[in-house]
């Protein structure tokens, strides 16, 4: 990513929510050297950059903790370069990436590479995560010193979740001793040899072997144990069910050190959206059911759930068009998620605008220990602009991301990026990336 301009600017009269310092109103936001400031002086207000934001909502970048850029060795996909750029266009300024490239991040050189090519390629602030097990194969623990030392700021094993509890309690109190969260992808592996989508009603009536809730409730029980063992923090991955969100609630009151996030999918869809057999509804953990979504809501009102994470997960077109049954897990997200968010939580009245901010800027960056989210005096001066009302319609040929994999293609959704920014300098102008001298 390049540096921060020197530029001082000066954002007015938006709507300004920035909920970690308990701001909602319209007012002014000023920058200098790529930072957050409390005001300008005479002479710096003169030379500013002034963006007009009457009518619009200025808020923190957004902050995605699990997203799939497939850099390296999986570029036909998605690239760290028009990865990052789709999330400037979702409104994104902070990106966790996940291990799971080839190679996969098991090592420090593999960190070193993707930062490397951060540098150079990124548009917005990429931080990598480490593997929990050598190779992902969860059999012998990663070298998670090193791994940290490298620069990752959480270690997990994404989709291929470790199925011994003995190494698993292992990995989680050596990764404790350097303080990074256990990302968890949810997943009892015995339960889910060759299912597609979620057991039930449409699994039956579709012939689809299903996949049932149970895998993942497990596991989430068995991670809450673990916290409350050994004091670890354990982060459960895209939360899906209705009987794992009341495993953490529970947890939570207990103090058990967890937490867990939504992705926009989950939250948005079900499983009878697979009627037509079509392969961008496939995803793991499976669409679930209308009584799993109203939990999941529930969840994120109440805390139960901490932020929303997209789990953005690119494949070409190819690997998509085949049988249900080959077609590859995943969805992409980062360009329409916001919008998605606040169709769920915020136009049906489920929560305040300043609320789904929340859930999609600090929340997620206070479990990775991440200085973003916040438009706090010294914060980088990563921001977004943007319209909750204006409606557009998913047009995936005009997506950033190489990949077309999206469930909402066609749909009009409501809540349109206008601007982002990233220390001070705007890299999304509401059409076009902006590209560094």
């Amino acid at each position: 990513m390049s540096k921060p301009t020197t530029k001082t600017l000066w954002i007015r009269d938006g709507w300004v929510i920035d909920p970690a310092n308990h701001r909602d109103g319209i007012g002014d936001v000023y920058a200098r050297d790529g930072f957050f400031v409390a005001d300008l002086d005479a002479a710096e207000r003169k030379d500013a950059q002034v963006v007009e934001a009457k009518g619009l909502v200025v808020a923190p970048g957004l902050v995605d903790i699990h997203v799939h850029l497939r850099e390296p060795g999986q570029t036909h996909k998605e690239s760290i370069r028009t990865g990052t750029r789709a999330g400037a266009a979702g409104g994104y300024t902070t990106l966790v990436c996940m291990p799971n490239t080839s190679p996969v991040c098991d090592n420090a050189g593999t960190i070193q590479l993707i930062r490397d090519k951060s540098a150079r390629d990124a548009c917005v602030r990429l931080y990598p995560t480490g593997c929990l097990t050598i190779g992902m194969q969860g059999e012998r623990l990663a070298p998670i010193g090193s791994l940290k030392n490298a620069g990752v700021v959480a270690v997990t094993d994404d989709g291929k979740c470790v199925q011994s509890n003995e190494l698993m309690r292992r990995a989680v109190e050596y990764a404790a001793m350097f303080q990074l969260p256990v990302m968890d992808h949810c997943q009892d592996a015995s339960l889910t040899q060759g299912a597609v989508m979620n057991e039930g009603e449409w699994s039956i009536r579709l012939g689809l072997r299903g996949w049932p809730k149970a895998a993942e409730d497990i596991i989430v029980a068995r991670n809450v144990l673990l916290a409350e063992t050994t004091g670890a923090h354990i982060h459960m991955q895209h939360v899906s069910s209705a009987q794992s969100v009341d495993i953490l609630r529970r947890a939570k009151s207990r103090g058990v050190r967890v937490t867990g996030e939504a992705s926009p999918h989950h939250i948005d869809l079900t499983d009878e959206r697979l009627a037509g057999y079509d392969t961008n509804f496939k995803m793991n953990p499976p669409l679930r059911t209308a009584k799993d979504v109203a939990a999941l809501i529930e969840g994120l009102k109440d805390g139960t759930l901490d932020c929303i994470a997209t789990d953005h997960a690119p494949h070409s077109a190819t690997e998509k068009d085949v049988e249900f049954d080959y077609a590859p897990f995943g969805i992409i997200g980062l360009e329409n998620a916001l919008a998605v968010v606040l169709k769920v939580l915020y136009h049906s009245g489920h929560c305040s605008l300043s609320e789904v901010i929340a859930l999609m800027t600090h929340k997620g960056a206070e479990i990775c220990r991440l200085n973003a989210g916040t438009m706090s005096v010294g914060a980088p001066a990563d921001c977004v602009l943007l319209d909750p009302d204006a409606e557009w319609v998913v047009d995936c040929g005009r997506f950033q991301s190489k990949a077309r994999n999206c469930p909402w293609a066609g749909e009009t959704l409501r809540g349109k990026i206008a601007s982002t920014w990233v220390g001070g300098k705007c890299v999304f102008d509401g059409e076009s990336i902006i590209e560094s001298a």
